[in-house]
């Protein structure tokens, strides 16, 4: 009588995991200094994720802004961290994103700029600015254009009413030319403000509180991974390696804390009465 040799189907622990369990995770990065230099200061922060989940974690700088919300907007990245304008323009295009963390920096989710001048400047109010020279940082800047911006048309200035205005590239250049004369006002975020003021700048006028970066993921990204992405990116402040991985982010960053759609609604209400009259991020 024959012999019949019977092969046990292999065991589901023993099985291959499916493709997509092997895949790196992308954390995407939009482009706010070189691409060489974000990778050096987002790998740790990657490789502290990767051992939280048991996920292999890549960092991709996107070539624009402009890509990097499209990116994420089209669930080409796991991860991305972004700023709150860009959120904002990503969920007008795209819809909601599930969220992840919002930065704390020196303990605060929010930060402010400032509208700031000359120490012996007589300007007293953002009125006054009419017929005067005003500087910019970006043009897609929150706090070094659209918010000042914002800020400029309540009071009852636009741009045409300036002697003149440019967009000098940064915060930093922006405070400098208004300390050389070259503008009579400018507008900075509240640290660069705070860099500068003991060489004679003096605050104008300060912006509403509003919401820092954060962290979102893809659509689809299963809810047990992100669960644990967003346990581990709390408990960062308190790994011993956690002041070095946020400090290499961002100066003065203390935690990753939780962070709503509700969070941006300010943010939001400027942009959308910017973009009423033509003006976008």
């Amino acid at each position: 009588m024959g012999c019949m040799l019977m092969l046990a189907a292999p065991s589901l622990s023993l099985a291959a995991k499916p493709k997509t369990e092997q895949l790196p995770l992308i954390l995407g990065i939009h482009p706010y200094t070189s691409a060489a230099r974000l990778v050096e200061i987002y790998k740790p922060l990657a490789s502290y994720l990767s051992h939280k989940t048991g996920r292999v974690i890549k960092v991709k700088i996107s070539k624009d802004y402009r890509t990097h919300i499209r990116l994420i907007g089209e669930d080409k990245l796991d991860i991305a961290y972004m700023g709150p304008a860009s959120y904002v323009k990503l969920l007008a295009r795209y819809g909601k994103k599930p969220l992840l963390a919002r930065q704390a920096i020196h303990g605060s989710p929010t930060f402010r700029g400032k509208i700031v001048l000359r120490q012996e400047s007589s300007i007293s109010s953002l009125a006054e600015l009419v017929g005067r020279h005003f500087a910019f940082g970006e043009a897609a800047s929150t706090m070094s254009h659209l918010v000042p911006r914002y800020m400029l048309r309540r009071a009852g200035v636009t741009v045409d009413q300036l002697a003149g205005y440019r967009f000098l590239g940064s915060h930093d250049n922006v405070a400098l030319a208004v300390l050389t004369g070259d503008f009579d006002a400018g507008a900075v975020k509240e640290t660069v403000y705070e860099k500068y003021q003991p060489r004679g700048l003096k605050v104008l006028a300060t912006t509403p509180a509003l919401s820092e970066h954060l962290l979102v993921t893809r659509s689809k990204l299963p809810d047990q991974l992100r669960q644990t992405l967003r346990k581990a990116l709390y408990a960062l402040k308190d790994d011993p390696q956690g002041s070095v991985i946020m400090h290499g982010i961002k100066p003065g960053m203390t935690a990753w804390v939780p962070v709503t759609d509700a969070d941006y609604s300010n943010l939001r209400t400027i942009l959308d009465a910017l973009a009423r009259e033509g003006i976008q991020p």
